[in-house]
């Protein structure tokens, strides 16, 4: 019996590609599986910005994901680059992905700049985390999209 369900969207190394900044994966074997049932479609936002792996770790200084997209804060990797525009862009194609595919749920990976969906970085690049939603989490949430994170999804969301 096929879904009638519109297909989630997942963080891309989530599902195992290799596309975190330090050229890794985060794989989950269930959601790897959800892609492989053309259930899920795998998206890297900072790949879909324009960032190349590996790159520079990067965090979120002044605020959370919402206030990178209204200009009250910046994405900087740890050399000190600005690389807000590449999570902008990165967000916004994100977005047109999930529009193009009726998406309306989104498993992305909590605590990443791009994807935390409860919690980030909090900018020092000590590994301190704070509460706060990624640039593309903010984005696809604002646009309603039900956020999950892979450590939550399946509890929160079991039909899937």
């Amino acid at each position: 019996m096929k879904s009638d369900l519109p297909p989630v969207l997942v963080s891309a190394c989530l599902a195992g590609c290799q596309c975190r900044y330090d050229g890794g994966a985060n794989p989950v074997p269930a959601i790897r599986d959800l892609v492989v049932r053309g259930k899920a479609i795998p998206v890297c936002p900072e790949r879909l910005g324009g960032l190349p792996v590996p790159r520079p770790p990067a965090e979120i200084q002044g605020g959370d994901g919402r206030d990178v997209l209204q200009g009250q804060a910046r994405v900087v990797n740890n050399e000190g680059v600005d690389v807000t525009p590449a999570f902008i862009a990165g967000a916004r194609a994100t977005l047109e992905v999930a529009r193009r595919h009726g998406t309306l749920i989104a498993i992305l990976k909590e605590r990443s700049p791009s994807c935390g969906s409860t919690a980030i970085y909090d900018g020092s690049f000590r590994g301190q985390t704070r509460p706060g939603q990624g640039v593309t989490a903010a984005l696809l949430h604002s646009q309603g999209i039900k956020l999950f994170n892979e450590e939550t999804w399946k509890k929160q969301a079991p039909c899937l």
